[in-house]
Parts: C-alpha cells; structure tokens; sequence
C-alpha cells in the first residue's frame, strides 16, 4: 500500500522519545512502586472554581458546535490579558483557540513553512518540536546552546546557522528541558537578527507563568516591532493545571490569522464551548491554587538540587522557570539514556534522557518537578545513589 511522505517525515519522532516513561509505565501496571518524574502534567487539582464553570456550562447546553477561531468570550479573555501584558490594544481577532500547545505548534509551522525549508531550533528542544517541523516539511537545524551557560542561546550562535532555506526560529521561554528564561538583552538582539533575515519567531510560552526568584519573563510580541512576525502559542496546561482540558491558542498578527484559519478548520472546525468558557474563566481571574502551585515546583526544585548537592560525579543548576530540573550525568562516563535506563532498572525512579531532547541533551537527565517534596527528596538521593555507585566502578 502507497503511504504519503508525512509518515516517512516522521518516523522515530513519536512517543518513541518516551521509551523510559513506557517501561516505567509497564512495570508499575506489574505492581512495582516507582518514582515518576518523566512527565511535565501537574499534579496539583484544576482549580475548584474553573471545575464548577466547566461543569455549569456543560450542564447549561454549552455542548453545542463552536466557530473554527473561538467563542467570543475566550477570544475576549484573550485579548484582555495580551493588551495587558504588552501595553497595547491586542484585538480578539489576533487569536485563534485550539486544543492545546502542540495543535496550536503545528498549525502555525504548517502556515510558515514548507517542504525544504529550515527551522532553527535552540538545542536541547521539547522531544515534539522535530515532529512538527517535518511534519510540515521542514528541516530542523539544531543550535546547540552551552549547558555550562545555563543553555542560554546568544544571537551570534543563532546567525551562524542561517542559511538561504532558513525560514523561522522556534523559541522557547521558559524553556523545556533547560528552565532557561532569556532575558529581555536577549530577546532583542535574537529579534534584531530575525528582522534582518526577514525570519518567523515562533514563540512557545506555555511556561510564562512560572518563573522563579527575580527572573522576568520576556515575549518577543511584546515588542510592537516583532509582532508581525511573532506567532505565540500556550494554554492552560500548566499555568492552571489543566492538561486533559486541551485549551490553548495561537496569538500573532491579524494577517496571520486569517490566512490559517482556513488550515486550523480543516484539522478541527471549533472547540467544545464549555471548555473554553472554563478557560475564558481561567484567564480573567486569579486563584490561590495557582500561586501555590509555583510555590512548590520552586520548593522541590530548591530541595532536588539540596539533596544532590556534595556529590562529585552529578550536578545540577536551579531552572530560571518552567517545571524541570536537568541533572548533568558527565562526570559518571554514561550517557544521559544509559543512566536513566539503570536509574530506572536499579532505583525505580523515571526520568527522561537528555537524549530524548537533542544532542545537546546528552549527559543529562530531565526531571520533572511532579512529585511532593518528601518524594523529590527520595528520589534526589537515589539518583545520587546511582551516580556515586557508578563514579565508583574502574572504567572499561
């Protein structure tokens, strides 16, 4: 049977990346107690008062057909936190709502880009962010950022990559696996070189809400100057503990809109209403659980890194933001997939390779702050258990 090139595009860029957290997932249906820290859903509870409306709405017959670019209170809602956040009128018709971060990705590299065509990638990357390159036909170009800098990414490491077929940056701040946040210095001259070379920036702010200490998160759209070629896309996901709800949307240009929200209606023509009302609820209000939320992942972050701290053989720095700690593995002589491998064979804790995020992943574990702090703790001192275990036996 004839298959179109899409699925060759795309082989190995599936859950293939999760192999860990599938083994893990296995052995625990077997009964073994383990230690996940592989996947970055909240643990904490949706917020009671968004449940109450998601419920009261879909009670009220709020399950009807919704129009392919959003109900007008999301879109609302939206633009009122936008023109907040940058000083400026944001109009309702620069949004278009869709069910989570990843259709809202791959909706705007399928409008940017095509088949030939390069996306410079700050390496590591989120495993998903190859995937909906090539989905669209495009060429990922990784530009590896320095761990021993914190992976943040200069403007000059970025140029030296550009090319002819170059066509867009995906950025990502707070950024998965790193919990790098670039500062505003950077986020100028990263758009100064992308209005130079006439580039896309898509922008992925699912994180933007947690940040840590004195960190300040900074949007390339909230530079008037880069708006127009600025495509935002978030959700609920993680700002408010809301994975399973699917709620997210893309923020750009006007122009921009209207020319893929013919595409967006062709994969999934409205969103569940009630979803989005409890979503418009979400971002106009503010809720105690949600501060405390980021109070903890600051919390485990702080008591993951104490507890590998005095080890020689691993390491690791507090993230600027996000929800994820990347541990440096080096010193033991394995690979970030080797030590998770046996982290998980020998330790029963789950994590997730470097690997799975780029080459410049290699070395490192990413883990995931989703576990109470007594269980961060726990699993800090098995990881470094393995680390010292490993440091310790003559190499081959």
């Amino acid at each position: 049977m004839h298959y179109a090139k899409i699925t060759e595009r795309l082989q190995g860029l599936g859950s293939d990346k999760w192999a860990i957290h599938i083994e893990g997932k296995e052995r625990q249906s077997r009964g073994d107690e383990l230690i996940f820290l592989s996947i970055g859903e909240p643990d904490a509870a949706v917020p009671k008062a968004i449940m109450d409306v998601a419920d009261r709405q879909m009670r009220s017959g709020r399950t009807r057909y919704s129009n392919g670019r959003g109900e007008p209170q999301i879109l609302r809602a939206l633009s009122s936190m936008y023109s907040q956040r940058t000083g400026r009128h944001v109009s309702p018709s620069q949004f278009l709502f869709l069910p989570g971060t990843q259709t809202a990705l791959y909706v705007a590299f399928m409008g940017v880009i095509d088949l030939g065509d390069e996306v410079l990638l700050p390496d590591p990357y989120y495993a998903t962010y190859e995937g909906v390159i090539a989905a669209a036909g495009g060429i990922p170009v990784p530009v590896r950022a320095d761990p021993d800098r914190g992976f943040h990414l200069s403007a000059d490491d970025l140029a030296r990559k550009i090319g002819p077929k170059t066509r867009a940056l995906l950025l990502n701040t707070p950024g998965n696996p790193t919990g790098t946040v670039f500062t505003s210095d950077e986020i100028a001259r990263i758009g100064a070189l992308c209005r130079k070379h006439d580039l896309w920036i898509v922008s992925d702010e699912v994180y933007a809400t947690l940040t840590y200490g004195n960190t300040v998160f900074v949007s390339p759209f909230d530079d008037k100057a880069l708006e127009e070629r600025t495509i935002v896309v978030s959700s609920v996901s993680k700002s408010h503990a809301m994975p399973g709800f699917r709620c997210g949307w893309i923020a750009a240009s006007e122009e921009f809109c209207e020319r893929v929200l013919p595409l967006s209606e062709t994969i999934l023509f409205g969103s569940q209403p009630f979803l989005e009302d409890a979503t418009a609820f979400a971002l106009e209000n503010h809720f105690p659980e949600v501060d405390a939320m980021k109070v903890s992942y600051e919390r485990r972050a702080k008591a993951l890194i104490a507890g590998i701290n005095g080890s020689r053989a691993i390491s690791a720095r507090m993230p600027e933001g996000g929800m994820f700690v990347m541990v440096d593995v080096r010193k033991t002589g394995l690979s970030g997939d080797d030590f998770a491998r046996r982290l998980l064979a020998e330790e029963a804790v789950v994590t997730m390779p470097g690997e799975s995020f780029g080459l410049g992943g290699a070395g490192h574990l990413r883990v995931a702050l989703t576990v109470d702090e007594e269980e961060i703790a726990e699993a800090a001192r098995r990881i470094k258990r393995l680390a010292e275990r490993v440091a310790l036996q003559p190499s081959r």
